[in-house]
C-alpha cells in the first residue's frame, strides 16, 4: 500500500513536466495570451521546481519525512485545481510555480522511501517500480494531455491530478508511520539562497536562450553573470562550512558509486527528454501527423521501457550493475543510430521499433543505475542524496532540450543554405514541369524552397540523434568507476532498519 501511494504521487508529478505541453494553443487563446508569454506556464513549473528540489534534504531532516510527504502531495493537489481554475496568464503562472514547489519532493522522496521499506536484496525491483511511475511522465504526458484537451477541456490536464492526489494522500497518511526528524541542524540560508539563484539562472538560460538568440541577448548576459556568480559563492561556502553544517552535505560527493551516478543520470536525462522533445515536432512537422497519431507512435517506447523494467528489476543483484549497465547504454545508443537513419519517405514501423529498442535500453539502464548509486550511500543521506539525483536529472533533461534546439535552428539553416546553392537549372528534376518544380515562375520557386526547408530540417533532426547516440556511447567507460556494492559496504554502516516508512 505504501509503494502504491507514492506511487500515484510520483507519477502526477513526472505527467504534469509534460501534459500541459499539447494544451498550450488551447490556453494562449482561453487567456489571451501571445506565444511568448504562454510559455511561462511551462518555465515556471521547471524552475520552481528545480530551486525546491534542493530543499528536501534539510525539510525530511527538521519536520519528518511523513510530514513533508503529506504536505507536498497537499500543496501539488491543491495548485492544480488553481491551474485548472485560472482565469489569466498570471494566475496559472502563479498556480505552476505552487505546483512547482509542492512538486518538487514527490519523485526523491518516493525514491526515498522505496529504498527504505525494502532490503538491498530488493532494491532493484524497488527502482524499476519507481523507475516506471517516473518515466511514465515523458512518454505518456503529451498523448494524455492532447487527448483530455481534444476531449474536454484544457483545464483537465491539472483537474485530473485532483482524484490521484487524493488517493496519495489517504494512502500516505494511513500507512507511513511518523518518524523523528533525524537531525535539528540550523537552516543554510546563504547556501540556499545562492544555489537557488544559480538553478533559476541556469534553467532561465537554457529555457529562453533559442529565443533570445543566446548571447546576442542582454538577458541572457545577465543569467550567465548571475549563475556564474552565484555558482562560486556556492562552491566556496560550502567548502568552507563544516559537514553537515552547510546546504548541501559534500560528503556526497565523497562516495564514488553517487557520483558516478549522477554523471550518468545527467546523460540520461539528456538522451531521454532530448529525443522526446524531437519526436513530437518531426512527426508533425515534417511528415504531416496529427497530433495524436504521433503519440500513438512513440507510445510504444514506453512499452519497451516498463518491460526491460519488469526484467531488470528481478536480475539486480545477481548481475554486474555495470554489465546491465552497459548493455543499457549500448542498446539506447545501437536504437538513437537507427534514429540518425529517418528519411521524409518512411513507414510508421520504422518509427516505432527503433523507439520501442531505446525504450528497452533505457529501462536495462534506469533501475541498476538506481541501486548502483544509491548501494553504497548510508540510509542517514539518502532523503538529499535523491533530491540532488533528482536534480542532476532535471538539469540534464534541460541541458538536452536547449542543446538539440538551438543546434536543430542552426543546422536547418546552415543546410538549407547547403542545399539551395545546389539547385540550378541543369538539374533534370527542376526541369520536370509534371513535377511542379520550376524556376522560372513563382510558384514553382516556392514548391523547390518548401521541399529545400524539409530535406535541411530532416537533415538537422538526424545530425542531432547523432550527437544523442556519440553521448551515449561515450559515458560508458565511465561504468568502470562503479564498484560493485558487495566490495564496499554503505559508508555509515549496512542498510539500517526502515526508519522512515513502515507498514502499520
Amino acid at each position: 500500500m505504501i509503494t502504491i501511494s507514492i506511487m500515484l504521487a510520483t507519477i502526477i508529478q513526472a505527467l504534469d513536466g509534460t501534459i500541459a505541453n499539447v494544451a498550450l494553443p488551447h490556453m494562449q487563446g482561453s487567456l489571451s495570451a501571445s506565444t511568448d508569454q504562454i510559455t511561462w506556464v511551462l518555465t515556471s513549473f521547471i524552475v520552481a521546481a528545480a530551486i525546491a528540489t534542493p530543499l528536501n534534504g534539510w525539510l525530511v531532516d527538521r519536520f519528518g519525512l511523513k510530514k513533508v510527504f503529506l504536505v507536498s502531495v497537499a500543496g501539488f493537489t491543491l495548485a492544480s485545481v488553481l491551474c485548472g481554475l485560472a482565469g489569466s496568464l498570471a494566475q496559472i503562472v502563479a498556480a505552476r510555480v505552487l505546483q512547482g514547489v509542492f512538486g518538487a519532493a514527490l519523485v526523491p522522496l518516493s525514491q526515498s522511501v522505496l529504498l527504505d521499506i525494502n532490503p538491498r536484496e530488493k532494491h532493484g525491483s524497488a527502482m524499476a517500480v519507481w523507475g516506471m511511475g517516473v518515466m511514465i511522465g515523458p512518454i505518456l504526458g503529451p498523448t494524455l494531455g492532447g487527448w483530455l484537451t481534444d476531449s474536454y477541456n484544457w483545464r483537465w490536464v491539472f483537474f485530473i491530478n485532483v482524484p490521484i492526489g487524493a488517493i496519495a494522500f489517504y494512502g500516505i497518511w494511513r500507512y507511513i508511520r511518523p518518524t523523528v526528524p533525524n537531525r535539528r541542524v540550523s537552516f543554510d540560508a546563504f547556501g540556499f539562497v545562492t544555489l537557488s539563484l544559480a538553478i533559476g539562472a541556469l534553467q532561465m538560460l537554457l529555457d529562453r536562450g533559442e529565443q533570445n538568440d543566446w548571447f546576442a541577448s542582454t538577458e541572457t548576459w545577465i543569467e550567465a553573470v548571475l549563475l556564474a556568480l552565484s555558482l562560486s559563492w556556492f562552491v566556496a561556502h560550502t567548502a568552507l562550512r563544516p559537514a553537515g553544517q552547510s546546504f548541501l552535505d559534500y560528503r556526497l560527493l565523497k562516495n564514488p558509486n553517487y557520483v558516478t551516478g549522477l554523471f550518468l543520470i545527467f546523460t540520461v536525462g539528456m538522451v531521454l527528454f532530448a529525443t522526446r522533445a524531437l519526436m513530437p515536432t518531426m512527426l508533425q512537422g515534417l511528415m504531416g501527423y496529427p497530433a495524436a497519431l504521433a503519440g500513438l507512435v512513440t507510445a510504444p517506447s514506453g512499452l519497451g521501457t516498463m518491460l526491460a523494467m519488469l526484467v531488470v528489476g528481478r536480475v539486480t543483484g545477481k548481475i554486474d550493475f555495470r554489465l546491465l549497465l552497459g548493455a543499457g547504454f549500448a542498446i539506447t545508443a545501437f536504437s538513437l543510430w537507427q534514429m540518425a537513419q529517418y528519411t521524409l519517405v518512411m513507414s510508421q514501423s520504422n518509427i516505432v521499433w527503433p523507439g520501442v529498442i531505446q525504450g528497452i535500453g533505457l529501462g536495462l539502464v534506469f533501475v541498476p543505475l538506481s541501486a548502483a548509486t544509491f548501494a553504497t550511500l548510508s540510509p542517514q543521506m539518502r532523503a538529499e542524496g535523491t533530491a540532488l539525483y533528482s536534480l542532476i536529472r532535471n538539469i540534464g533533461s534541460s541541458i538536452g532540450i536547449a542543446m538539440v534546439q538551438t543546434l536543430l535552428v542552426r543546422n536547418s539553416a546552415t543546410m538549407h543554405a547547403t542545399l539551395a546553392a545546389q539547385v540550378n537549372g541543369s538539374n533534370a528534376a527542376l526541369l520536370d514541369p509534371a513535377g511542379g518544380y520550376s524556376l522560372a515562375t513563382t510558384a514553382g520557386a516556392a514548391l523547390i524552397d518548401s521541399e529545400i526547408t524539409r530535406q535541411a530540417s530532416m537533415i538537422a533532426y538526424t545530425n542531432d540523434y547523432w550527437l544523442m547516440m556519440i553521448l551515449t556511447a561515450a559515458v560508458i567507460p565511465a561504468l568502470l568507476l562503479i564498484r560493485p556494492p558487495k566490495a564496499q559496504a554503505a559508508q555509515g554502516g549496512e542498510t539500517a532498519p526502515v526508519e522512515h516508512a513502515a507498514l502499520d
